[in-house]
């Protein structure tokens, strides 16, 4: 299918689900599909479309979490995800999360929202100190990792070279939420890079707009 149809195929069953009672479950598969019509829409160059979907998504997916089992650090990160994507305002999620604990956690997708929210917010020390304890882990993606530490520090170089690894790794990648196969963790990266005035020229790509 073109990106219109998958971004229309979201849509429907965004539309299809909303006519069901809501528990968290139901609210994440919501925002799921609100994420999948704004990430397909970017894809088609519909980007005032795809704004639109994406902070949808990320008020179902703020809205799941109060049903949620505890740390299910998966929906801010979504959450801030869809808004820098949506090139709207995250700071009220990023300091939700932190006030929730992110920063605290001893998961590493607690930490990574953690390390998220202290970038959104401008408190790059921080979270160049808390990406570093993702990058000594065995248990998340050191590329990332690496991604997040290098635009905490502004460093463009290193950053250019994490960025790429993190692209890589979305080429190589089967699998995808609701099966829209676009690297979307690379463009959040580059619009935290962006900030910072270290953002690169990445190669193109398939899992790119």
């Amino acid at each position: 299918m073109s990106w219109s149809e998958q971004a229309d195929a979201a849509v429907r069953r965004y539309e299809g689900g909303r006519e069901r009672e809501l528990d968290q479950r139901q609210l994440t598969q919501l925002a799921n599909a609100a994420w999948a019509a704004g990430l397909c829409l970017l894809m088609d160059g519909r980007r005032d479309e795809a704004g639109r979907w994406l902070r949808q998504a990320a008020m179902r997916y703020h809205e799941s979490w109060n049903l949620a089992p505890p740390d299910s650090w998966g929906r801010p990160i979504a959450a801030m995800k869809a808004l820098l994507l949506a090139r709207g305002d995250a700071r009220s999620t990023a300091n939700w999360t932190l006030e929730k604990g992110a920063a605290r956690s001893e998961s590493p997708i607690g930490r990574y929202a953690g390390t998220l929210a202290l970038l959104v917010l401008g408190r790059d020390e921080e979270a160049r100190a808390l990406a570093s304890t993702l990058g000594e882990r065995d248990d998340f993606p050191r590329d990332v990792a690496d991604a997040l530490a290098t635009v905490a520090a502004s460093d463009r170089a290193g950053y250019l070279v994490a960025v790429e690894d993190v692209l890589e790794s979305f080429e190589e990648r089967d699998e995808f939420l609701e099966d829209v196969a676009v690297a979307d963790t690379v463009l959040v990266l580059q619009v935290l890079a962006a900030a910072r005035d270290c953002a690169v020229d990445l190669r193109e790509s398939s899992r790119l707009p």
